[in-house]
């Protein structure tokens, strides 16, 4: 559940309607001087379709729009896969990668094919995060964090959730799906971002 230091703290909402990701956001984001609460608490809770042309765009019109909703401090987040390979692909496209109907094995495997002949030196591939602030008095604000690692020649590892048991991070020698949350929550692209954002929060 969303943590509450106060009852009369102000209220800081997460502008999320996915179950998995609203989790990783509540533990990463830690600390804060504020009632953290979901956009899905919300009566009329909804989320416009990601048309942004930058993660920034994306991230900004969830956070407006939680905002316009609940008229509290609302956080965005908007996040992509790029994988030098692909031209930097599926990037912005990153949660459609093949279709909206896919899982993710089934986009995993979508991957691994493109990537069948292309060599480990070449796999390179990052994880981008970019969190929006938008609120009464604050305005709004955007911070980001990225991760490098590489695209592994199978899933490896049953944690984390998406393209994570594809994704190889060298200095810790294992998937995203492989490492505990602990060691995510140090190294990932949005604990990076929510490191920024939770300074941010904590002026």
């Amino acid at each position: 559940m969303p943590s509450a230091p106060s009852s009369s703290s102000p209220v800081l909402v997460l502008a999320t309607l996915n179950p998995h990701k609203g989790r990783e956001l509540l533990a990463l984001l830690g600390a804060v001087p504020f009632q953290i609460k979901l956009l899905s608490e919300f009566p009329g809770a909804r989320l416009p379709d990601e048309t942004g042309q930058t993660y920034a765009e994306n991230a900004l019109v969830k956070a407006r729009t939680a905002f316009s909703l609940t008229a509290a401090l609302a956080l965005g987040d908007d996040s992509g896969l790029e994988v030098d390979a692909l031209g930097g692909a599926p990037g912005l496209h990153t949660a459609r990668f093949g279709g909206p109907a896919l899982s993710d094995r089934e986009r995993w495997d979508l991957l691994l094919e493109r990537l069948r002949d292309v060599p480990p030196a070449r796999r390179t591939a990052r994880f981008r995060c970019v969190i929006a602030l938008a609120g009464p008095a604050r305005g709004e604000q955007v911070v980001e964090g990225v991760v490098e690692g590489l695209i592994a020649e199978a899933p490896r590892g049953s944690g984390g959730f998406g393209y994570d048991p594809v994704f190889f991070y060298p200095p810790l020698g294992r998937t995203f799906g492989e490492i505990s949350d602990e060691e995510k929550r140090r190294v990932s692209h949005r604990g990076k971002a929510l490191d920024a954002a939770r300074r941010l929060l904590s002026e």
